[in-house]
């Protein structure tokens, strides 16, 4: 399949005509500071639809090339290939000045931003599209969101999987297809900005090596250090700072980059130092040492508590596990618009372990719920944000999912006050989706199943609150989990979704353990930030790989300046095994109205498996305020 004379097709509008520059690379593993680019591939696209070029080559990695038998590139096939420094600058000239278009962009993205980095170059990229994330808003009745299911789907022939060129020129028809579903439903593209980024920041660097040991708090006056203590120092030193930290480090001392309120101890020889650890220590009280004192202590470290281990066991499946068994409903606190900065937030802590119920039966198909709204996604406009909420609320109630954009699969929409003014009602229209009053939900009559364009396995529907357990094929937790936030579109308001890897006492073992756009990515790569647009964000978990003393992680969203959730509306999120799975799992969180934090969701272990809970708890104070109560500094 060619597209040299191919139009491309793409809507008139403005907002869907930009340059394209189309790219599939083929790598030797997933991380992007670690692992090599073997194959890229590169088609630009004008305005029109037209292409303007194509380029392809394999890449001789200098390196092992990884998962043969998914990518079929061998050592002997890529002997003699060019390396990537020979081709960038070809490269970089077909990105120059156009968007970057990928299935799972960011993925893309950053492995042409490590390979540009290595060969001392930039990566002439500004603009990003993700056609995954593009048609997460589509929402097409597919059962998952990989390149092939979406190929099929859009009638675009694919010959051959993991052929970088193949994989682009099927890009090209799914990109085809996606934006005419999204000028049909007017929706924004979610166009991402890459900002320049320098070299440094793409050049790999080793990750801490986690702290085995509980932190058993602050120094005592004249007692010995323990193993798990935080430790921070600042200030000139006798011996070269690499050195102090190195003996601490083998002693079992945690070695921090800040100072918080769950510091044990700072190090110093000038205690009236101005700097921001002497100040911050000073304020919370943190016992301060100098560095002679701190030798002598290091020479007798006690020892301390070593965290919970965390392998998963092999348990048998007794059956197919098609989709995640639902666990019990356990409580969450109560949103209010006026809640204290907790000493440690309080996140529905988990009960004590209990056995845990056999495997439950895969979830009967749409519509044999027995609920009048099964299998129906429905969109509320208008009202006040108590009223919508609260409409929203009773749509879960009816067993239907409450839709926060309009997309493909978006069956009924229910208007309240001022409903009517909403930018999308003349699209709803157009497209003749049944609209209703409130009074719809008293005792709704839904369209069939037959007639809406739904997926053969819905999403199972979480209440605020709800639990489910995450399905462990063979024993094991999948490879990845992705929980993505999603949110309308905003004007003036920025939103960012944040991380916090938690130990036994519901804090962070070091400042890595905070992921967040200042730091998108945990030094070990077992959690990661992903942008897929200016209103979709998700967190990826390897939950295989997390550290011992990683028990539990909180997913939480801030809302930039003065701004509150009150003007976001409600806040979505989905679970999905891997980038490109189906979503197993939704929940629709309405905050308060004065809040500008709120906690989305947490996954944690309960005895050999993994659980999610839709936690919706929000706080009035800001960012800073919830990453230090969880033990991290950082700073503003």
């Amino acid at each position: 399949m060619s597209l040299a004379s191919a139009s491309l097709n793409v809507p008139s509008t403005g907002d869907y005509t930009y340059d394209w520059a189309l790219v599939d690379v083929e790598t030797s593993g997933l991380i992007a500071r670690r692992d090599r680019v073997l194959s890229v591939a590169v088609i630009t696209i004008g305005p029109d639809g037209e292409q303007t070029g194509e380029f392809s080559t394999l890449l001789n990695p200098g390196c092992d090339p990884g998962p043969v038998e998914v990518h079929g590139l061998t050592v002997e096939r890529l002997h003699g290939a060019p390396t990537f420094e020979q081709v960038a600058g070809r490269i970089g000239a077909m990105l120059q000045d156009r968007v970057l278009v990928a299935h799972n962009a960011q993925f893309d993205y950053d492995f042409l931003a490590h390979e540009f980095a290595r060969a001392r170059m930039w990566l002439p990229v500004s603009q990003r599209l993700c056609t995954l994330a593009l048609n997460r808003q589509v929402d097409p009745p597919t059962d998952d969101m990989k390149l092939g299911t979406l190929a099929a789907h859009y009638g675009v022939p694919q010959q051959r999987a993991h052929d970088a060129l193949d994989d682009t020129r099927v890009l090209a028809g799914i990109l085809r297809a996606s934006l005419r579903e999204a000028s049909r439903l007017d929706l924004p593209l979610p166009l991402v900005t890459c900002p320049p980024r320098a070299e440094s920041q793409f050049t790999p660097k080793p990750p801490k090596t986690p702290c085995a040991y509980r932190n058993p708090g602050r120094l005592v006056p004249g007692g010995p250090l323990r193993q798990g203590m935080k430790v921070a120092i600042t200030g000139e030193t006798a011996h070269a700072r690499a050195e102090l930290v190195g003996r601490a480090v083998a002693t079992g001392l945690n070695m921090m980059t800040s100072v918080s309120r769950h510091t044990s101890l700072l190090v110093t020889n000038e205690p009236a130092s101005d700097s921001a650890k002497a100040r911050r220590a000073l304020a919370e009280g943190v016992p301060v040492v100098d560095e002679h004192t701190f030798l002598r202590l290091l020479a007798d470290v006690r020892p301390g508590t070593v965290h919970e281990a965390t392998a998963v066991p092999i348990v048998p499946v007794s059956q197919p596990e098609a989709e995640p068994a639902v666990g019990p409903v356990e409580p969450t606190p109560t949103a209010t618009s006026a809640a204290p900065v907790p000493e440690a937030p309080v996140l529905a802590t988990a009960t004590p372990d209990v056995p845990l119920p056999a495997p439950r039966q895969p979830k009967p198909s749409v519509g044999s719920s027995g609920k009048p709204l099964a299998g129906c996604r429905v969109l509320v406009l208008g009202g006040t944000h108590a009223d919508a909420a609260a409409t929203r609320t009773r749509i879960v109630e009816l067993g239907g999912s409450a839709a926060i954009n309009l997309s493909a699969s978006v069956t009924d929409v229910v208007l309240l006050p001022r409903g009517e003014g909403d930018r999308r009602m003349s699209r709803i229209t157009a497209l003749e989706l049944p609209v209703h009053d409130v009074h719809w939900l008293t005792a709704p009559i839904a369209a069939s199943p037959a007639e809406a364009a739904v997926r053969l396995q819905q999403p199972y529907v979480m209440p605020r609150g709800g639990v489910i357990d995450l399905p462990m094929p063979h024993g094991r937790p999948a490879h990845e989990w992705y929980v993505t936030a999603g949110w309308a579109p905003q004007c003036g308001h920025e939103i960012d979704v944040v991380a916090f890897l938690l130990d036994e006492d519901e804090q962070v073992t070091y400042d890595g353990d905070f992921v967040f756009f200042g730091a998108p990515e945990s030094p070990a790569g077992t959690v990661r930030l992903l942008t897929g647009g200016p209103a979709e964000q998700t967190i990826a978990l390897d939950l295989a790989s997390l550290a011992p003393a990683t028990r539990k992680v909180v997913v939480a969203a801030a809302i930039d300046g003065a701004a509150t959730f009150g003007a976001v509306g409600a806040i979505q999120i989905g679970v999905a095994p891997g980038s490109s799975g189906a979503p197993l799992a939704r929940a629709t969180l309405d905050a308060a109205t004065t809040e500008r934090t709120m906690l989305l969701a947490e996954i944690y272990r309960r005895g050999p498996v993994w659980r999610l809970r839709a936690v919706g708890q929000g706080y009035d104070h800001g960012l800073d305020a919830l990453v230090r109560g969880y033990g991290v500094d950082v700073s503003d």
